[in-house]
């Protein structure tokens, strides 16, 4: 029996090798007579594409939904991922901001608790009117920009005005049905302003670049990079408290403020009507 088998084994050997001889010079002629049947008669050749291309379409097509049902679920995975690593954060961020909700709420009663003890006097509310930018003035000399509203909506001269995210200027013109702010980075800006985090006032001096610097602080006042400027009060036309920029270097002992709003795409804003109450028996 295991002579049989190894007659058999040693048939098979020689075999295999005349076959696979065979077939490399029948795939050596193929292709010949391929390139000369193409060099002469390309028109044969061009048909035999096509019936290929026809035949090979079908399969191609099927075995590409495989491949592109396995890159979906590839893609799939990667937002599930990155679906779940943000829900991670969002979760932190709720967490957080859930207690600087508690923390927020605590001090407000507390402030209203020492205001009643003090009799303290309440701030006057700060009412406001919206306004849409219609123009620019277009020039590196002046940054000021015109509004749809005027006198007849209750704006007036030395108004603030704000976006959603800070403080934008001050009015400077007044129409009937117009008016125009002058930016707080304009060369003629005087805004003042208070260091969030040290109290320390300043004035907000623009001088038509986009970085308006800090002046008139104090000697010893320590600024840090970071450092958040809000309107002070002072003056009584604008309201305290409201964001102006952050401090993002300081260079020789001047503080360089970048604006939080980005003045070069404003739409709309508001004009604060706010006005200190007047001290009684004035005129």
């Amino acid at each position: 029996m295991n002579t049989t088998r190894s007659r058999l084994k040693g048939l098979a050997v020689p075999v295999k090798v005349v076959v696979q001889r065979f077939a490399l010079v029948m795939l050596i002629v193929a292709a010949s007579a391929m390139i000369l049947l193409g060099k002469a008669d390309t028109l044969v050749v061009e048909r035999f594409r096509l019936i290929l291309t026809d035949v090979s379409a079908p399969i191609v097509e099927v075995v590409s939904h495989p491949v592109a049902a396995f890159g979906g679920m590839v893609r799939g995975l990667n937002q599930i991922w990155h679906l779940r690593s943000e829900n991670e954060r969002l979760r932190e961020e709720v967490e957080r901001l859930s207690n600087w909700q508690s923390v927020a709420r605590r001090l407000e009663s507390e402030n209203a608790i020492y205001k009643e003890q003090l009799h303290s006097s309440v701030e006057p509310r700060v009412a406001f009117a919206s306004a849409r930018v219609i123009a620019d003035s277009g020039s590196p000399f002046v940054r000021t920009m015109l509004l749809n509203a005027g006198a007849r909506d209750g704006i007036s001269n030395g108004q603030g005005v704000v976006a959603q995210v800070g403080l934008v200027g001050r009015i400077v013109d007044t129409g009937s049905r117009s008016s125009r702010i002058l930016l707080v980075t304009d060369l003629n800006s005087r805004i003042p302003v208070v260091l969030e985090r040290s109290r320390h006032r300043a004035i907000l001096v623009g001088n038509n670049s986009e970085l308006p610097r800090l002046t008139f602080l104090n000697g010893g006042v320590m600024i840090e990079v970071g450092d958040r400027v809000a309107t002070s009060g002072h003056g009584g036309l604008i309201p305290p408290g409201v964001p102006v920029g952050r401090v993002v270097s300081v260079i020789d002992g001047v503080a360089v403020v970048q604006p939080f709003v980005d003045l070069d795409r404003l739409e709309y804003v508001r004009i604060l009507r706010f006005e200190l109450p007047r001290l009684s028996g004035a005129d």
